[in-house]
Parts: C-alpha cells; structure tokens; sequence
C-alpha cells in the first residue's frame, strides 16, 4: 500500500546513533555452539541482528522490551512465515521447536541465530516429504463423486497431530487442485503433467533459499511480531521497495502480497496497465505468469513473492500473461487469462480528474442538481519542484484547486471528493487539500516515540470551496485519505460516505543499516520502522479503527476481515488531548435525515436492491475457508457465479442503451476476450451523488422552516 514515508536525514541524529550502536559489542556466540543445519548465518547477519534490536527498542513507537512474551511472539511469527497454513509441520516439530520459545528475542539481541537456521532445516525436510507425498498421489487420480470438503485455510486450525493426518490433508489438497483444472476443461494427462510441474517446481524453489533468504524470513518474524509495518529489507527487497516507490516503475501496477501458498492482488495502482485495463482486482489470487502472447504459463503457486514479482516485471511496452483466479468465484472456480502490456505507472493517469453528475431536484420544482465529483487516486506532489519553487510543479492540491474552479463555472451544487483507493501519499498534501475546504486552522497531530507532537495545520486564509461537501471512501482509503476524511468530518465541513477506512494511522522512517557498518563491502539492507502516529484535532487516532463514514453504502464482507485491525499485532486505536480548533457546522440532524431518505432508497431502488441481493448470494456462496470435492456441487457454484456475472452485464447494457449507447457483447474468459466488466454508471458514486441532493433539499427546507418560524 501507499503509505506516507518519512527519511531519516537529521544529521545530527544519524551521527550520535551511530556513535551509540558502534560503541556496543558485536559478539557472534551462538547458541550449544556450531549450528548444525544446512545453511548458517553469516558474520555480516549477526551485525544485523544487533542493530535492528537497538533500533526497535530505543526508536520503534512501541518501545518494546526484549522479554519471553516478545520470544513468544516471535515463535508463533515465524512457525506462520514458514508454515502459514499448518501443512508441513506436526505437532510433535513444534513441540521440539518450544525448547526456543522463550528465548528467541533476546537471541536477536544477543546474535544467537543457530535456532532460526535449525527450524528452516526441518521446514525444508517437512516440505521434500509432502511434495514427494504429493506426487505419488498423482497416479491413482480421484473419484469426485464422494462427498468430502477441503479446508484450504487451515491458519486457524491446531496442528497436524502425525504424519498420517498430513497425509490426508495432502491428499485432498491434490485431489481439490485436481478438480480446479478439471474444472478449466483439463483432460487427466494434462492435469498429470501441470500438477507435476507445479509440485517439482515449488520443490526445486524451496531448495534455492540461502542464507541471506533464512535470515530474511526470520528477522521479519522478530519486526512484525512487534508492528505489522516494521520490516528488514536485505538489498534485493531493499532493490525492489525502491522500485516501487518510483512511478517509473515498468509493469502491470500492482501491489501483491504472499497469501499462504498464492500470490495475492491488494491494491491495483491507479494509471498503471492494471487499472486501465480493470479487469485485475484486488483479492485475485495469480496462479499463473506467461511472457509474450503466447509464452508458456508458468506455474507460481507456492512460489516466493519477490519470485513473482520478477517474473510478472518487465520492460515497457512487452506482453505479460496471468492466469488468475479470480476473487469472485474464489479458489473453487476456474482460473481466467488476463493479459497486460507492461507499462510506466502515468502520473497523468494518477493525477485529479472530475466529473459532473446531473440528478433530478427534490421533488418540489423541475431543477436539476449538478453535483461535482473530483477524484484523487494518491496524494501526490513533486517534491523536488516544490523545493526549487517552480511556478508550475505539480501536487494534488493545486490540481484539486483548479477543477474546483472549472466545476464552479458549471454551477455544481456540491462536491463530492472520491478517495476509494486512495491508499495515501505526501502528508502535506492531506494538509493542504483539507485547507481548500476549510479557512484556516489545525488539521492532524503527528506524535513521535519520545511523545512530542507535531501539529500540521492549514495556514492560508479562505476556501476554495465553501458549498455542500461529500468525501467517498472505502476499505482501502488510507493514510494521508484518513488524515483528509477524518479532518473533514471533525469539523462539521462536510458527510462521510462509503465503508470504514483501512486504519494505517502510523509513520515509518527508512533506516539504511549500511550507514552503521563499518565495512563498505557489507549490504546489511534497510529497516522501515514505525517512529511516529497520527491523531485527529479531536485526539483520536485514526490507528486501527481507521474513519467511520457518517452513511454506510452497502458492500460485501465484514469489515473487520480487513485493514489495519485484521493484521496481527497492529498497534491499538488510542487518545491524546484534542487541539483547539472551532467546528464549522452540527451536521448531525441533516445526516439522521439523509442516512434515513439513503436506507429508503434501498429497498426501493432496482440498482440498489439488486446490489443487495448479489452481496447477500455472493456471502451465502462465500467459501469460509472450505471447499467441497464433490464436482457436482463445485460446478453448480460455478454456473452460480457466471450467472451473478451476466446479470451484472445484462443490467450494465440496459443502462446503456437508455443511454443510447452501444450495449456490450457477451464475453468468453479465455485469452482473447475482451474486458467484460461493468462500464455502467459507478453505483457507490451515483448513490453518494443522491445523498448530496438530499442534505441539499434538506437544508433548504430547514432553512425555510426556520424563516417561516421567525
């Protein structure tokens, strides 16, 4: 995700800490002496090791101590990082691993790192068994008349009690991956030959780990067992981070993520071949990489994620392949192709775009209301152009300023501000844009690990916009967008609408460890700490909780399944003392009375009913974690599926030919169809357009009633 990232550059700081952390002991004992495992750390490892436990403990937010409950953390964090789904290791491994338990942090304080290697070792033994196990199951096949169910998430589950119920976990595992390509009209030597491709490659990849990669793994599980966004990066994620940062980056723009043995879609980069192409949404699973238009698709279930981010990474303008399993049919239906060309990540494509939408009036007269949407994908700003004060650089801010004016020249009667998606960007561009709404005053506290806080307020006098205001988020609206919804919402400007926010309410600050070592030739890569959190003027942080909307729109899951509070140990929401600032206006009533005439239209709308009965089949259909091997039920949850598909298509062609548009022709998943996804009016942002109308009929009625009163 995109979040807000503050550089150490006080020099001062950087000189003092290092004098600090190069006046401490570099020992290299290791726990009972020589490790005895396959791979070992390196000196440069242990180096490492040491610094990353200072920094946490004297500079992380948290200030975590060096304890048995941190080492307890620490072990759970790292069986999950190797094992996320309980399907290598029994019961008995990890009682033999609890002789660690206890101890595994002070070990990174103190570089004892054998344990870690010895744990990969079995690990690594664990998964040679089951894939052999695996690929002996291949020549028997499966019979899916049989009434069985396989729970694919098991992260929940206790741990295998003995090799012999890893034997039946495994067993419909390859029978559930067997139907899948039964399911994608796969023939019995086809289906042979891919899953043996599959399992010889996850095997011969579990085998390219080395040192630097055990290492990797570990001290991640030490970072995030303290705070989900602190990591160690060692050069090559350190590389790759880089790269992503920079807009020039050349592939499909998305974020992807390791979701126990798939790679997962959280976040399609707005302006980037993904997005313009739309059909790769977030929660897809990617199964499946091809180069060229007709390369062969390779296999990357159970790969390692920076693996697949090279495969999928290209140069500019060349053709890559994904086989996908897409997230509305789940790992129960079958894969699609989608196929991208790799392209730069436009900032044109990122930038503020605006649009109007014309509602008829409130009932009483034939008006029309005009009610403006701005959309701000990131909060972006050249900052280097920003620094030289050139006239013309660009920022988020000064676009949003300048479509303000073109919609006042098309006399809007509101606004509403699109941050779906918007995971976040430069914290002085929330600043700044809530500054176009509001005349001048504080807008977000920012406290450090020491407890000082920092007050960012908007200084310019005036508003760019004084009329009616809606901002439309949802789940994936972070960072600099809560800073922006929640100040907006503090002071009484305008409505919030959507779902709740993603919750990140936290700054990190990246720390280049090659600063501290004293030998040049050493890579010890880069930590990203958590340093400092976010509070609103009222005091409360938009840490975990994230920004509640004031009217809800209807969208499928439970919210905490997602964001910030669904990640493992997440800092919690809290409180500081609220800043002096005056509200604007008490939107409260007007809001009971939208949120009333909103819930109406739910019922009554056919859009919206209908949208509300897809939700209700699609969470009716929703896995929960557990698939059924009959093939006769899986195919009628596909036909299910398809069938959800084409209502939505049939009803997106209905809107377009009342709007005298050309409808879309049915489309065929396979390599040469066409995006067949919903072109129609986008129904959050319609229905944010009518609650607009409403608090602005509603006003006036108030208004007149009070007149009328007087």
């Amino acid at each position: 995700m995109k979040t807000t990232i503050f550089r150490l550059t006080l020099v001062v700081f950087a000189v003092a800490l290092a004098a600090f952390l190069l006046q401490q002991p570099f020992g290299y004992a290791s726990a009972g002496g020589e490790s005895t495992t396959t791979l070992t750390p390196e000196a440069r490892h242990m180096t490492v090791s040491q610094l990353t436990s200072q920094f946490m403990t004297r500079f992380h937010y948290r200030k975590p101590q060096i304890d048995e409950a941190l080492s307890q953390r620490v072990f759970e964090q790292y069986l999950t990082t190797l094992d996320p789904n309980r399907i290598y290791f029994t019961a008995a491994d990890v009682e033999g691993f609890s002789k660690y338990e206890d101890t595994l942090a002070k070990a990174v304080k103190d570089a004892r790192l054998a344990p870690a290697y010895e744990i990969f070792d079995r690990y690594l033994t664990r998964s040679d068994e089951r894939i052999e196990y695996a690929l002996g199951l291949l020549d028997g096949g499966f019979d899916f008349e049989v009434d069985e169910s396989y729970r694919f998430d098991r992260r929940e589950e206790p741990w295998a009690e003995d090799r012999d119920e890893l034997n039946e976990l495994w067993r419909k595992r390859v029978k559930n991956e067997w139907l899948q390509l039964k399911l994608a009209d796969k023939d019995s030597d086809e289906i042979v030959e891919k899953l043996t491709e599959r399992y010889e490659n996850l095997q011969r990849r579990m085998h390219e780990f080395n040192s630097d990669d055990v290492f990797s793994l570990f001290m991640n599980a030490f970072s995030q067992s303290i705070e989900p966004h602190t990591t160690y990066m060692s050069s090559r994620s350190s590389e790759n981070f880089e790269i992503s940062m920079r807009l020039s980056l050349e592939g499909i723009g998305a974020l992807l993520q390791r979701d126990s043995e798939y790679t997962t879609i959280v976040e399609v980069i707005p302006g980037g071949p993904a997005d313009l192409d739309g059909r790769l949404q977030p929660k897809d699973r990617v199964v499946g990489v091809g180069q060229g238009e007709d390369g062969e698709i390779t296999d990357v279930i159970g790969w390692r994620l920076d693996d697949v981010v090279e495969k999928i990474r290209g140069e500019r303008g060349t053709v890559v392949r994904l086989e996908v399993l897409p997230a509305e049919t789940g790992l129960g239906g079958p894969s699609e192709i989608i196929k991208l060309e790799r392209n730069e990540v436009k900032l044109e494509e990122q930038a503020a775009s605006s649009d109007v939408i014309e509602l008829p009036g409130d009932g009483d007269s034939d008006d029309v209301r005009r009610i403006g949407v701005i959309s701000v994908p990131v909060f972006y700003v050249d900052f280097e152009g920003r620094t030289r004060n050139q006239p013309d650089y660009r920022s988020s801010t000064r676009d949003v300023r300048k479509l303000i004016s073109e919609l006042k020249k098309e006399d809007v009667d509101a606004l509403v501000i699109d941050l779906r998606g918007n995971g976040g960007g430069a914290l002085v561009e929330a600043t700044t844009m809530t500054g176009l709404f509001i005349d001048t005053g504080p807008v977000v506290q920012v406290r450090d690990s020491h407890g000082k806080i920092d007050l960012k307020s908007d200084n310019e006098p005036g508003m760019a916009w004084d009329g009616p205001l809606g901002v439309l988020v949802d789940r994936h609206s972070a960072s600099a967008s809560e800073i922006f919804a929640g100040a907006i919402q503090d002071y009484g400007r305008g409505v919030i609408i959507g779902e709740p926010t993603f919750g990140k309410g936290t700054v990190q600050n990246l720390v280049d460890l090659d600063n501290f070592s004293s030998s040049r030739s050493d890579k010890l890569g880069q930590l990203r700490v958590t340093m400092a959190q976010f509070y609103r003027v009222i005091g409360d942080s938009t840490q975990n909780k994230g920004v509640i909307p004031d009217i809800r729109l209807p969208t499928p899951g439970d919210s905490d399944e997602y964001g910030e509070s669904a990640l493992d140990y997440a800092m919690p929401w809290a409180q500081i003392d609220a800043v002096e600032f005056e509200p604007m206006a008490d939107l409260a009533p007007l809001i009971e009375q939208a949120r009333s005439r909103h819930e109406l239209r739910l019922q009554t709308d056919e859009e919206l009913a209908e949208l509300i009965e897809e939700i209700d089949e699609w969470e009716a259909e929703e896995d929960h974690g557990v698939l059924s091997l009959l093939e006769s039920v899986r195919r009628e949850k596909m036909e299910k599926a398809e069938a959800r598909r084409k209502r939505k298509l049939g009803r997106s062609n209905e809107l377009a030919l009342e709007a005298g548009e050309q409808p879309e022709e049915p489309a065929v998943t396979d390599e040469e169809e066409e995006d067949d996804e919903d072109d129609g009016p986008d129904l959050f942002l319609k229905e944010s357009a009518r609650i607009m109308a409403d608090l602005i009929a509603l006003d006036r009625k108030q208004l007149l009633a009070h007149h009328l009163k007087d």
